[in-house]
């Protein structure tokens, strides 16, 4: 099949909606499916990837974000485009002005279309101190998402709360960790000497965009209150984003890694002890599957890929979502114990060796396969009626 990805962000962007989208797109590539891949121009090279077709289109810089773009409208152009290389299937990775512009492209040329819920952009208004605007986003998004066949969701929870938002079409498609990258075996001795820690001090890890939207201040409450528990303990941030520098400037004693990537990322994951995660805002977190299958255990609010895999107790603490004493009190606890941190991060290890990118890709590929005969199916009716 040939089929036509859009999406306002992609590598060498590093955020959990770009991975996503640039796994999907790989895997379908890797079983021979041509992918036609619309993104933004970005200032940094593209590197070719077999299989993968890439149409850059005009963008303009996210405000507030160095280094992330969104697309700018572009129906003429996908609808040219598509006229000439007509995809079998599209699937819409973002709400942008770009996505909107595919979602209408490919309602007009009559191609099967999908659509994906990565970001509850509903929940950042607040963050930014324009709340009044929550409803006018939900009404936005429910329109988007409405105007596709399926609108795919990573888990059961996320699509009981877009059915509650209206939209009627949550389809699931589940995410999986790649176990060989992200893996324990990746610890190493000479990152912890350069954080300052031997291997019997415990190291606090938080992966992630810097950003008000991921409550930050309680991810910055937590570790004081396992400083006072574990004076020693180290606490390394890995990431970047616009509320970097007043962290920094507010708390010297942390180590800001900045960006990482592949490897890299994996010996970070790796070479810390325990990981906090305390946002909100999360559609799924995929930093918590990660740091899980490097053997870490995870301190999260019952949201996304902590409500979907962490076991309260056993590999992690689940904590009611909202309740910061209780996040802070069980990240304390943790990090305060290291004979529960190496059982829990054993035991997050192991649920995640069963996670199989491969079947994730199997399962998209049959949804666009389905939708792809459907639409023929419709066709050849309409001829054979007309």
């Amino acid at each position: 099949m040939r089929i036509g990805i859009v999406s306002e962000t992609y590598p060498p962007e590093i955020n959990g909606v770009a991975l996503t989208v640039h796994s999907l797109a790989a895997g379908l590539a890797s079983r021979g499916h041509s992918v036609d891949l619309i993104r933004p121009r970005q200032a940094q090279p593209h590197l070719d990837e077999p299989g993968i077709d890439v149409l850059h289109v005009r963008g303009s810089a996210l405000p507030r974000y160095p280094g992330l773009r969104f697309g700018l409208p572009a129906a003429r152009t996908l609808r040219r485009h598509w006229s000439q290389q007509r995809p079998d299937a599209i699937y819409v990775a973002t709400e942008g002005p770009l996505g909107w512009s595919a979602v209408r492209a490919a309602r007009q040329l009559g191609i099967p279309l999908v659509s994906g819920f990565h970001t509850r952009f509903d929940r950042y208004a607040d963050h930014y101190g324009i709340g009044l605007l929550t409803p006018l986003v939900r009404g936005y998004l429910r329109r988007f998402h409405q105007r596709g066949a399926a609108t795919l969701v990573p888990t059961d929870a996320l699509a009981q709360e877009l059915h509650d938002m209206g939209i009627s079409n949550a389809r699931l498609l589940r995410r999986a960790v790649d176990t060989q990258l992200f893996h324990p075996c990746r610890r190493d001795d000479e990152l912890r000497a350069a954080w300052g820690v031997d291997a019997a001090t415990p190291v606090v890890l938080y992966v992630g965009r810097l950003a008000p939207e991921k409550n930050l201040e309680l991810a910055v409450r937590a570790c004081r209150a396992i400083q006072q528990r574990v004076p020693q303990a180290r606490h390394v941030w890995v990431g970047d984003g616009p509320a970097r520098a007043a962290l920094e400037a507010a708390h010297p004693d942390f180590i800001f890694a900045g960006v990482q990537r592949g490897v890299a990322l994996a010996r970070h994951y790796a070479s810390a002890d325990l990981f906090l995660f305390p946002s909100l805002s999360e559609t799924f977190g995929n930093v918590i599957i990660e740091a899980m299958a490097a053997g870490l255990p995870v301190v999260a609010y019952a949201e996304g890929a902590a409500r979907e895999h962490l076991v309260d107790g056993v590999n992690g603490y689940c904590v009611e979502s909202g309740n910061a004493a209780a996040f802070i009190d069980a990240a304390a606890r943790l990090a305060s114990n290291p004979g529960l941190i190496r059982h829990m991060g054993r035991a997050a290890h192991v649920q995640m060796a069963g996670l199989s990118p491969e079947a994730v890709i199997r399962d998209f590929e049959t949804l666009l396969r389905e939708m792809a005969q459907e639409n023929q199916h419709e066709h050849a009716s309409t001829v054979a009626h007309a």
